[in-house]
């Protein structure tokens, strides 16, 4: 027998692994997207890696559970329950205990001042805000409200108002992200931004770093350029959104504004 250490251990590893049934039906279920809404059982046992048979007996768990139903073609899609699910997960989720902890980071990481904007009309309204600790830094409270047409944040929600962000990024939209702005809103300010989606909401807003422009050199802008990327990122995905889903095989160019 072991000692008690190693049971510990052992006994630790156990009860923080998953059950591996469920993770293939779950990896399943990840296969039907934007792009794929209908799947064969032969599609499915390629593009999973299980073979038919055990595709099959996945697939009729998640058929009891109302999680896939089949069609008269014998052909798979999502069931009734992951609109449940989907609609519940919206219902509960509030914006600001998802967004304030990725601007805090940001603005950890970067020294600059990082805000989430949202699109009212031809305006762009802060909702949330979360101040460099340098004393020059650019000045935005939560709430006022700034024209589309100046600025990072304006133009990313100018630009992909139209993009519902449930399926992966075109190379030629993430070739424009992030967006740059230097001197647009007032000489002295500049500020950085990308889009973030919901998947029942298309764009929800702009994610953004802002302060002063002789801050902002390229040398500074090109290591901000992935921290917003990746703050954007991690905020779709948390509303489940799949617009940069295809961000970490795809290195897009700096686009500037201004």
């Amino acid at each position: 027998m072991g000692s008690k250490e190693e049971m510990h251990v052992a006994e630790t590893a156990l009860k923080t692994k998953g059950v591996e049934a469920v993770d293939k039906a779950l990896h399943i279920l990840s296969l039907f997207t934007a792009d794929t809404p209908k799947l064969s059982l032969g599609e499915i046992s390629q593009r999973s890696g299980y073979v038919k048979s055990t595709a099959m007996r996945l697939l009729i768990s998640l058929q009891q559970a109302g999680l896939v139903v089949m069609q008269p073609d014998k052909s798979y899609m999502v069931g009734p329950q992951t609109f449940r699910l989907g609609h519940l997960y919206q219902r509960s989720l509030r914006l600001e205990p998802v967004v304030r902890p990725v601007l805090r980071a940001l603005v950890l990481r970067t020294g600059e001042s990082g805000s989430f904007f949202k699109r009212e009309g031809n305006m762009r309204v802060c909702l949330f805000r979360e101040d460099s600790s340098q004393v020059l830094r650019e000045h935005v409270p939560e709430g006022e409200a700034v024209g589309l047409d100046k600025g990072a944040p304006g133009h990313v929600l100018s630009e992909f108002s139209d993009v519902d962000g449930t399926r992966p990024a075109s190379d030629a939209q993430l070739a424009r992200l992030p967006i740059v702005s230097l001197g647009q809103r007032g000489p002295d300010i500049a500020g950085i931004a990308a889009p973030v989606f919901g998947a029942a909401q298309g764009l929800v807003g702009a994610v953004t770093l802002s302060g002063p422009r002789t801050r902002f050199t390229p040398e500074v802008i090109e290591d901000m350029r992935p921290l917003v990327l990746e703050a954007a990122r991690e905020l779709t995905r948390a509303l489940a959104g799949s617009f940069y889903d295809d961000l970490s095989v795809r290195v897009p160019r700096l686009d500037h504004v201004g």
